[in-house]
């Protein structure tokens, strides 16, 4: 059979009919003991914000153990559509040290992954913490990463809020995991 090749599709724009859930960027209750606020925007390679995106977070709990039931308990899954300005926050507890595959122990952080538009697939990377010099000088996965982009994957604290802008390309692009 021959003919015309079908043209690939795209991620989105689709994500303010199903994929968002009420209050999905809590995966925490705020105001509850340990819940930090994480907040930042998605970039384009140009700098400008991305409105119409979804970000996703999954992590393990504060002791590193990474949940399968929600018993009304931190789930460590989160999802939050990025607004006009492509802001994004989500309110969780900080999670735990866990163990690598080969047996090293990964520093705390949170897997986020991208869904935007014009994006062929998903967009997956980690967000760090900038008070665990010493764990993330030794995470196996962030040593991959070469040095000088390595600041893409630490958050900074602004008073007690984390931020971490997610810049998909250009100048001080994001590091993105391919998996």
């Amino acid at each position: 059979m021959s003919g015309p090749l079908t043209p690939s599709q795209t991620v989105g724009p689709f994500f303010g009919v199903g994929l968002p859930f009420e209050n999905g960027e809590q995966v925490a209750t705020p105001g509850s003991p340990g819940v930090i606020r994480i907040e930042g925007q998605l970039l384009d390679g140009n700098g400008e914000p991305v409105p119409d995106a979804l970000l996703e977070i999954w992590q393990p709990d504060d002791r590193g153990s990474y949940r399968k039931v929600a018993d009304g308990e931190t789930t460590g899954f989160g999802r939050c559509r990025t607004d006009s300005e492509g802001a994004f926050h989500f309110m969780t507890v900080r999670p735990g040290a866990t163990p690598a595959p080969d047996g090293r122990t990964q520093a705390p952080h949170l897997n986020v992954t991208v869904f935007a538009r014009g994006l062929l697939r998903h967009l997956v990377t980690r967000m760090y913490f900038p008070d665990e010099t010493e764990a993330n000088a030794t995470d196996p996965a962030l040593n991959l990463v070469e040095p000088a982009r390595r600041e893409t994957l630490i958050a900074k604290n602004c008073g007690g809020v984390l931020h971490f802008d997610i810049r998909l390309q250009g100048e001080r692009e994001t590091v993105f995991f391919a998996i």
